[in-house]
């Protein structure tokens, strides 16, 4: 199992150490860095800015938002990076939610997000691959553009520039039972949200025939310290933002998928505080113990333990969340084991 650096999105303004977190994260031996954007900070600008200070970490955005670019510019977006970093680059994906891509993007939320899907990697695909100038009569996803607005006077075009590599892998973040089974068909790898090493079944029976060499890159908070309940806190201040903010009351994938693991009661009861103004009350309402499970927190000993619990499955890339130097050391020694 290879460890990367999960840096997430900036939030009020640069997250100034994580040029330096990145640098040492390569050199103990982790094998990428990850970037991410919801509604401020984009993926690909912090990712650039780390590959002109590092030299060998893969780079990946997880994730970059569909709804933030069409497939074309996210490819121009990959293969660009991918140049200037010499062959680094590892394409992450994620569709977000209603809330997110209504609200913020001005865009309606696809009604079929499996087709949707499939279609913007259909094109980026195309693009990478340069075989011919990029074509799909698709029902989100058109090229040339056709609708009843189109001049007529677009033609399908190849890019320019020559991609780096038509391979360049992809991967999606998925949620749903039904969107891990198609990301295993049309995507290099897969990127979970929530991982519990003790609950594969929650994401379907897609797990149990992999293509091979296909990535399963879960991302989890790490954190080695004495006291494991104040080590879960900044894990239950995560999820109560997403299960409780990160989507409208009707329709959080979020919430969805911690019912699914086993705790829809509390998915709901973060849900209702969260949305009352009630923040601190929906944070200390994550169970410990699923937090707990998502994560690896506590003395050494304890990671160490739990953390042959992860090795065993699916899971190809541990994606760490932790800005202590410390942290990233102690688990690159137990991962090296």
């Amino acid at each position: 199992m290879r460890l990367g650096l999960a840096l997430g999105y900036w939030g009020r303004g640069p997250s100034l150490g994580h040029v330096r977190l990145a640098q040492e994260a390569e050199r103990l031996g982790y094998d990428s860095v990850w970037t991410a954007e919801s509604w401020g900070s984009d993926a690909f600008t912090p990712l650039t800015w780390i590959a002109a200070h590092t030299s060998r970490i893969r780079l990946g955005t997880a994730v970059a938002q569909m709804a933030a670019r069409s497939p074309v510019t996210t490819a121009m977006h990959a293969l660009t990076l991918d140049h200037l970093s010499g062959g680094r680059m590892m394409l992450g994906l994620g569709l977000s939610g209603p809330q997110v891509v209504e609200g913020w993007y001005g865009r309606p939320f696809p009604a079929s997000p499996l087709t949707a899907t499939r279609e913007y990697v259909d094109v980026l695909r195309q693009v990478l691959r340069r075989e011919a100038p990029v074509e799909l009569a698709g029902r989100f996803h058109s090229h040339p553009y056709r609708g009843p607005d189109a001049t007529g006077l677009g033609k399908p075009l190849k890019p320019i520039t020559h991609p780096l590599r038509p391979d360049l892998p992809v991967l999606l973040g998925a949620e749903g039972p039904k969107n891990v089974a198609q990301t295993t068909r049309i995507a290099d790898g897969w990127l979970p949200l929530y991982w519990s090493p003790t609950r594969p079944e929650v994401y379907g029976p897609a797990l149990g025939d992999l293509p091979e060499g296909f990535l399963v890159a879960p991302m989890a908070q790490v954190r080695v310290c004495d006291d494991v309940a104040e080590g879960l806190l900044p894990v239950k201040a995560m999820l109560g933002f997403y299960i409780g903010g990160m989507g409208h009351a009707a329709r959080n994938f979020h919430a969805d998928l911690m019912a699914r693991m086993g705790y829809e009661a509390e998915a709901r009861r973060i849900q209702e505080l969260f949305l009352s103004g009630r923040r601190e009350e929906a944070v200390l309402a994550v169970p410990d113990a699923f937090a707990d499970e998502i994560s690896l927190v506590g003395p050494r000993e304890r990671i160490a333990e739990r953390l042959e619990s992860w090795r065993k499955g699916p899971v190809t890339d541990l994606l760490v969340l932790s800005p202590d130097p410390h942290t990233l050391r102690v688990l690159a020694e137990l991962n090296s084991r």
